[in-house]
């Protein structure tokens, strides 16, 4: 009786940190979808990864990478939160974002735990956006 009782508690704390994290990373990447809709592309840039910050050098350069590359991700109409997955102790996010036109993109998002919290390490295209029904 003691084991199953700790087997179900054990359930329970994984379930609970499971959906704490989950939810850390859906805060950091609304978060930065807040920021994309104010241009406010300093705040934005401050939600990527190190690595991309690097890349990237500037919140100007990566606005503008953002700007021509992802217009549905810097003017979403709607967001939802699809799956999140781990893959050899990385963390994907799969997002569909309605853009303007009513189309519909899914995207994934790398994401990358940093001592400042979550992080975003990237993002790719998974869909070609779709007419809206």
């Amino acid at each position: 009786m003691k084991t199953v009782f700790l087997a179900a508690a054990f359930v329970a704390v994984t379930s609970l940190g499971a959906h704490a994290q989950d939810a850390e990373i859906r805060g950091t990447i609304t978060q930065q979808f807040e920021a994309f809709k104010a241009d406010d592309f300093a705040a934005a840039f401050t939600f990527a990864s190190p690595t991309l910050q690097q890349f990237f050098q500037s919140p100007q350069n990566f606005g503008r990478m953002v700007t021509q590359g992802y217009p549905m991700v810097w003017r979403p109409a709607a967001v939802e939160y699809l799956d999140l997955r781990e893959e050899d102790g990385a963390f994907f996010q799969k997002v569909q974002i309605t853009d303007a036109k009513g189309r519909f993109h899914v995207l994934e998002y790398r994401m990358m735990q940093t001592p400042q919290g979550w992080r975003i390490g990237g993002v790719q295209i998974l869909e070609a956006g779709g007419a809206a029904v």
